[in-house]
């Protein structure tokens, strides 16, 4: 297994470290949401001793339809980014979707994140890589663990750079998440890998006007990554997913949150003994 270790904050993330969580809800909805969620995932990791960063998006700008809910927006949404970095004292990661965005709203995270359907263009790679945050860059759907090569020469100059999987099309309206692809690019690239294991059953378009997704199947994948060698973890979690407004098959619970990250932390430390 290749290994890089890279400071995020106070914390560390890499593929053979400590359990580092990348978890919040879908999309940002109001500040007292995003404050009450983000303390509460806070509360958690520091009871199992592991590094976390909040993320939420501004702008969920790839809907399923013109339905879809987007979003908060950028204007309200930067500044409930500085009160989590500066009250909770909680890194942010949020995605950006062209590369206009990455010079604003590097200012106010910690991390960009590159989504999974943007990956492939260059000028927002690029852009992300210029600014002086760590970037993210979510695998699309459709390519294989050794395409990522590819996307990883576009990011010379960027300060340090995640691999997230978050699941592979397997025909119409399905995602699997698959293992081998993921031991694949944990001995061939050394930059962190993370496995994002709510997307990873996600069903995108599968309830028609909106995607669709089984939310009991996100345990079972995270002890699976656990097994592997796993370390980093991307998590969707909402108080009331069944209500959010993108995103809610495949969001964890909150209440459910808890048990999920024990069985993650005991996996993961079974094994490394």
């Amino acid at each position: 297994m290749l290994n890089k270790i890279v400071k995020c904050n106070n914390f560390e993330i890499s593929n053979n470290k400590k359990i580092f969580l990348i978890s919040g809800p879908c999309q940002l909805e109001t500040e007292q949401h995003a404050l009450d969620i983000a303390g509460r995932i806070k509360e958690i990791a520091l009871k199992f001793g592991i590094g976390f960063i909040y993320k939420t998006s501004f702008d969920k700008a790839n809907r399923t339809s013109l339905k879809g809910k987007r979003g908060a927006g950028l204007d309200v949404s930067l500044p409930i980014f500085d009160k989590i970095r500066k009250e909770l004292k909680i890194p942010v990661l949020t995605d950006v979707h062209n590369a206009d965005q990455c010079s604003i709203v590097s200012k106010h995270v910690d991390v960009l994140q590159i989504p999974a359907f943007l990956c492939r263009q260059t000028d927002l790679v690029q852009a992300a890589c210029e600014t002086s945050k760590i970037v993210n860059i979510k695998k699309g759907q459709v390519l294989a663990p050794w395409d990522m090569k590819g996307i990883l020469s576009k990011t010379e100059g960027a300060k340090e750079v995640w691999i997230t999987e978050r699941g592979t099309s397997f025909g119409y309206n399905t995602l699997v998440v698959d293992f081998t692809g993921l031991d694949y690019m944990l001995n061939n690239y050394s930059t962190p890998v993370v496995l994002d294991a709510t997307h990873g059953v996600q069903k995108p378009g599968g309830l028609g006007g909106s995607s669709g997704g089984n939310r009991d199947y996100v345990p079972g994948l995270c002890r699976a990554g656990s097994a592997l060698g796993i370390t980093n973890f991307f998590l969707e979690v909402h108080p009331d997913p069944d209500n959010a407004p993108s995103d809610g098959p495949n969001m964890l619970r909150l209440e459910d949150f808890d048990k999920v990250v024990g069985e993650i932390h005991e996996y993961s430390y079974s094994n490394s003994s």
